[in-house]
């Protein structure tokens, strides 16, 4: 479909269940020994969309994921039911974005064919790292060749293929971060994440970090191999259209697209947030984190919605500019000025402008530079000002 720019509304499923938990990792995910009751949260993720369905109203879904956890653990069959449900709730055209995030060491050819028939279009797979030292360190469950197996089996299964790689890991020189970029851009289709190793609180490496027991790059390296990033990749026809985020023209991920537009998205499942517009206003929801808490919830009530918030225009022109300058196409200034009611300011565009941090994109737009990209926190919070 072609890209017309507009914010989206997009519906994500959070899968909360893992193999095992990643030592850097501080999304919702559990460990679970006993056999999953699949039927059960099936039947729960369907009464939670029928109530998000009744605050949005009838609306047009622009991309559909299955995040995690890790939601490859999942049959196809209850990857169809959740399909269909959100189907049955809103309209889903034909040939929209649909991911499903994946494992390397859970990616089975019968189980990739049943997603690919359920209707997943698009997977995006946990490969981390494209050596075996940095896989063990990073404590995920694969090695390099069944990541490089399940990269393969994917690109034939899937018209579209992403993976994320994580950098900026302990020791990596630019030489070798370099090389080894290099080949994953050698197996990738059309899109890499790629993300700098951050220490997490609640985490495992925040305890070890913390400890001493290994460190990671200094600022200044960590900016030189993000540099790195943004060169290699350009040049190899990946360049960034946000900042971790990697494709060729026309592959870039409508759903995280929906997000970085600031545009309007309902979660459910486990430890899921939402932003959409309900009686004219900007709201946010999220669910109780405890996988078995919230399926007790859903049934006792139709959500595990347990908080949220009516945002302010102000709150929601803050979210527009720390979203949208994350992208290389920069923000809408006259969308910025709807939400907060008033324009961004010109002496301080001029200023970060004389500083290298901004540039105009034509006359209403407006986006960070590379360098900007780097400290972008800090002229997000100037602009806001």
């Amino acid at each position: 479909m072609p890209d017309d720019r507009q914010p989206g509304f997009g519906v994500y499923v959070h899968w909360p269940f893992c193999a095992a938990k990643c030592p850097y990792c501080d999304f919702n995910s559990h460990v679970r020994h006993q056999k999953i009751d699949e039927e059960r949260f099936a039947a729960a993720f369907a009464r939670e969309l029928a109530t998000m369905r009744a605050r949005t109203g009838p609306r047009e879904v622009t991309s559909i994921f299955l995040g995690g956890g890790t939601p490859s653990l999942m049959k196809p069959d209850t990857v169809g039911a959740v399909l269909e449900t959100i189907a049955a709730n809103w309209t889903v055209p034909d040939g929209i974005e649909v991911t499903l995030e994946a494992n390397p060491s859970s990616v089975e050819a019968s189980r990739f064919r049943g997603y690919r028939a359920a209707g997943i279009n698009r997977v995006s797979l946990g490969v981390q790292a494209l050596n075996n030292a940095d896989l063990r360190f990073l404590g995920r469950l694969h090695d390099v060749d069944q990541a490089l197996g399940a990269i393969r089996l994917a690109r034939e299964t899937f018209p579209r293929l992403s993976f994320d790689l994580i950098y900026a890991r302990p020791n990596q020189t630019l030489d070798a971060w370099e090389k080894e970029l290099d080949a994953a851009i050698g197996h990738a289709a059309d899109h890499l994440s790629l993300y700098q190793l951050t220490i997490e609180e609640g985490t495992r490496f925040h305890a070890l970090h913390a400890a001493g027991k290994f460190s990671v790059p200094d600022p200044d390296h960590a900016a030189d191999l993000y540099r790195l990033t943004q060169e290699v990749t350009a040049a190899r026809g990946l360049p960034a259209y946000e900042i971790s985020n990697h494709a060729r023209p026309g592959a870039e991920s409508r759903h995280n697209l929906v997000y970085w537009r600031y545009g309007e998205y309902v979660g459910v499942g486990p430890g899921a947030h939402g932003r959409f517009i309900e009686d004219g206003k900007r709201i946010v929801t999220f669910t109780e984190k405890m996988p078995e808490t919230w399926a007790n919830l859903v049934e006792a009530r139709g959500h595990g919605v347990i908080g949220g918030e009516t945002l302010t225009r102000s709150e929601e022109a803050d979210e527009f500019l720390l979203m949208g300058l994350r992208l290389t196409e920069g923000i809408d200034l006259a969308r910025y000025e709807q939400l907060s009611g008033r324009p961004l300011s010109s002496r301080r565009i001029q200023t970060l402008q004389e500083e290298n941090l901004v540039a105009p994109v034509g006359n209403s737009r407006l986006r960070a530079t590379s360098t900007g990209m780097i400290v972008l926190d800090a002229v997000v919070a100037d602009l806001a000002r």
